[in-house]
């Protein structure tokens, strides 16, 4: 997707993904800009991509909403730029960070060149993908990849679909989807995917996120 979308009216209820994230992009950004402070397993496991990557090409951010990990790993050396559907995230990535560049498009239609960047980190943005797509996304950004270029993907673990209508006191209609270690890791493996890792924790505390286990996959492209 190209342009910039209209946002909705602010009385009128969310459609699809994009407008909801739109509606909630502020509330969103002042909820979650700063998590990683007391994300020690996450920093941990993003100081080791860092040190994959730093170097080697432009790193991804999929998915990025107010791009705190693109801020991370910036901060690291690492080359990172952003890619959200929404305008409204976007907007608060920009203004969050000001010295990152920041591409508005789809996770199943990129619009990246094929082999352009080096690495990507997909944080949660799998979740909106529904099972029967999921493949294709992967696909997606397996394209996009340089031969031996990573993938960092997380998601909630778990194996049911939900519907959301109401996010950090915005009305909103998002489609969440968890998924197993093992069902994920066969996705990977379908889109062309070599698992390089995978490691689940359990959640931090309430006033730190959302109460479910979590699951981290290190994918790499192969030359062949």
């Amino acid at each position: 997707m190209t342009g910039k979308p209209e946002s909705p009216h602010p009385t009128a209820k969310p459609a699809n993904l994009r407008e909801s994230y739109d509606a909630v992009a502020r509330a969103y950004a002042d909820e979650i800009y700063d998590e990683l402070e007391g994300k020690p397993f996450d920093r941990e496991l993003l100081d080791r991509f860092a040190d994959r990557v730093r170097g080697r090409g432009r790193t991804c951010d999929i998915g990025c909403g107010p791009a705190q990990i693109a801020r991370y790993l910036k901060d690291r050396g690492v080359d990172a730029f952003g890619l959200d559907l929404s305008a409204g995230m976007l907007r608060e990535a920009r203004r969050l960070n000001p010295d990152i560049g920041f591409v508005q498009s789809s996770i199943l239609a990129l619009g990246l060149a094929s082999g352009s960047v080096y690495a990507m980190a997909a944080f949660y943005s799998i979740i909106h993908i529904p099972r029967r797509q999921v493949v294709s996304a992967l696909e997606e950004m397996r394209r996009v990849l340089q031969p031996r270029g990573y993938l960092l993907l997380t998601f909630h673990l778990g194996s049911e679909d939900s519907h959301h209508e109401e996010m950090l006191g915005h009305a909103v209609s998002l489609d969440i989807a968890l998924f197993t270690t093992n069902e994920m890791s066969g996705y990977l493996r379908d889109a062309g995917f070599r698992i390089e890792e995978a490691r689940e924790r359990d959640p931090y505390a309430p006033e730190v996120e959302y109460q479910s286990r979590r699951g981290y996959l290190l994918a790499s492209k192969p030359t062949t």
